[in-house]
């Protein structure tokens, strides 16, 4: 098993926001970065027991950054978060290595029960602006989430989710970190293209067997949909008519 090394919060926040020009912006001006620090404290104070103390830098980590991270979340190395603002992660939520979350993240729970009610993140792990993880499930290793997901089952390592609720693509696994989460594919389009692809091979299908049987058949003239209805590529169908 691979040892994840570890950086410098500066610097992952370096590698993974283009924005910032320089170490000392990245240091003053990120909030994920403030939030996972003022993170670390809280955590301290709440493993010793000393639930009030984290729970008022916590507070004050929320009013300052716009985060809300419960002391008692366990949260790994190299982890990110992008425009902190809405970001919540709840008390038994635990975050493995080289995650990245970005803004509206929510890891919460579903379940008012004192046990163990919120996600399991493994390593390598992007979840989108605005996703939502809910209740105790896992998702593995190298998975990405789409923005505005609503996961509510574990997902498998290498795998896309996308969509309320949350559907998975499979994927090729990679131990690389891929923020590429704009570019996901549409399980809805897909499955469009595919019905295309087969009503297309049903008519061809039965056109040989008309002309087989000698059975003329006069097409029947369709009225046409508006072309303000397809306007986009992704809406048109892709198959070709066959004459």
């Amino acid at each position: 098993m691979t040892e994840i090394a570890v950086k410098d919060d500066v610097d992952v926040v370096l590698e993974r926001d283009p924005a910032p020009k320089s170490r000392t912006e990245a240091l003053l001006f990120s909030q994920g970065l403030h939030a996972l620090r003022f993170h670390r404290s809280a955590h301290r104070f709440y493993l010793k027991g000393r639930y009030k103390t984290a729970r008022a830098i916590n507070y004050v980590s929320r009013v300052l950054t716009g985060a809300d991270i419960h002391p008692g979340a366990k949260i790994g190395k190299n982890f990110f978060i992008d425009h902190a603002t809405g970001v919540v992660i709840g008390e038994t939520a635990e975050i493995g290595d080289n995650v990245s979350i970005y803004q509206g993240v929510t890891l919460g729970g579903v379940s008012t029960e004192k046990k163990k009610r919120h996600p399991t993140i493994g390593n390598n792990v992007v979840i989108g602006a605005g996703a939502t993880i809910l209740g105790p499930v896992t998702v593995g290793d190298n998975v990405r989430v789409g923005a505005g997901s609503v996961v509510v089952k574990s997902v498998p390592p290498n795998s896309t989710v996308v969509g309320v609720p949350a559907k998975i693509v499979q994927r090729i696994g990679v131990t690389a970190i891929d923020l590429h989460h704009e570019e996901l594919p549409d399980p809805v389009v897909n499955a469009f293209i595919d019905i295309c692809h087969s009503l297309a091979e049903m008519e061809y299908r039965l056109e040989q067997i008309e002309k087989r049987m000698g059975i003329k058949v006069d097409k029947a003239v369709l009225p046409q949909a508006p072309k303000t209805l397809f306007k986009t590529p992704e809406l048109e169908c892709p198959v070709e008519e066959k004459h």
